[in-house]
């Protein structure tokens, strides 16, 4: 009874430092440079996490911009983590402003209470995204695996009345599926391109190694979006 005692105590202290293991790399991971953003950057703000200490967690720099952009974050003063996983963006008092946790490699999402999902990542991979939207703007060619074009698209940087999407047109004389899509709104996401029709209805574009975008899921007439 004793070892099987042993065993069990060994084996949650072991478990607990793992866990702190875990939440110190995640905290020494996090001090730097990040961008707080909308889902897809119509709103930004930069924050600097740094290591030093400060009242209820550590210290952070926010940009002058970000109360305007963002006016919740006019209430944050610091931040940690919390449990294994959670960034914490807290007020004065240790609560927290918003919570994120990390959906991939360097990108965080946090949701806050009829506001909706926000994005914490990493500044130089957040401003390489802004270069990606700024090249996808202008004509396209939709076509055919066979090369056979079906429609012409233009994505602007003008924001739709739907935050975080931007204006899309098709151009006259689109054939089918794409003139029953019709979408009138665009964005990119997590490294794809989605097209958006007014019914909700979302066609999800990927980039392949030819430096054009496939409609995703893949098929045997594959649909292919060229840069004119």
């Amino acid at each position: 009874m004793l070892a099987r005692l042993g065993m069990a105590l060994a084996m949650l202290l072991a478990a607990g430092l793992a866990q702190a293991q875990d939440a110190g790399a995640l905290k020494k991971d996090m001090v730097g440079q990040w961008e707080l953003s909308t889902t897809e950057r119509s709103k930004t703000c930069v924050v600097t996490l740094k290591a030093d200490a400060a009242p209820n967690g550590m210290k952070l720099e926010l940009e002058p911009a970000c109360a305007t952009a963002l006016p919740f974050t006019k209430d944050i003063v610091a931040w940690t983590v919390k449990g294994l996983d959670i960034v914490r963006l807290e007020n004065a008092a240790g609560d927290a402003v918003i919570d994120f946790t990390e959906v991939e490699s360097g990108i965080f999402e946090g949701l806050r209470t009829n506001e909706g999902v926000y994005i914490l990542q990493n500044l130089a991979a957040a401003r390489s995204l802004a270069k990606s939207m700024d090249q996808m703007i202008g004509d396209w060619s939709m076509v055919r695996g066979n090369g056979r074009p079906i429609c012409g698209l233009t994505l602007t940087n003008n924001e739709a009345s739907t935050p975080d999407n931007f204006e899309a047109y098709l151009k006259p004389r689109c054939e089918q599926p794409v003139a029953s899509f019709a979408p009138t709104m665009w964005r990119l996401e997590r490294g794809a391109l989605l097209l958006i029709a007014p019914s909700g209805e979302t066609w999800r574009f990927e980039a392949d190694d030819n430096a054009q975008w496939r409609k995703s899921p893949d098929s045997a007439d594959p649909l292919i979006m060229l840069r004119q």
